[in-house]
């Protein structure tokens, strides 16, 4: 198993950007080969301290392993999400992946 957890700043001055973003993840990803499953959503309030807060959308995906993955960013659909999407809303991303440990 691999897990790519992407981490979503919007832009402050872009008009519904979390909502654009959001419809977007929907609209382009998960029907790119590969894709085991698929989770979007907004940051959760929280009271503990650890919890990063500062962020407005997370994407957690999984594939069967980093091959498929390589695979999925290159695929037209998200190069197309990418460019229509994430570079008009997005200010700033962070990108965790991990896999199974061997």
């Amino acid at each position: 198993m691999f897990s790519h957890i992407v981490i979503f700043w919007t832009k402050p001055g872009v008009e519904d950007a979390e909502k654009r973003l959001v419809d977007g993840l929907h609209q382009y990803l998960p029907g790119i080969p590969g894709v085991i499953s698929m989770h979007v959503g907004r940051c959760a309030p929280s009271d503990r301290p650890v919890v990063d807060q500062t962020y407005q959308v997370a994407l957690n995906i999984t594939f069967k392993n980093k091959i498929v993955q390589d695979a999925y960013q290159a695929h037209p659909q998200h190069v197309e999400f990418v460019e229509k999407v994430f570079k008009q809303v997005c200010d700033r991303v962070v990108v965790y992946d991990f896999g199974d440990l061997e």
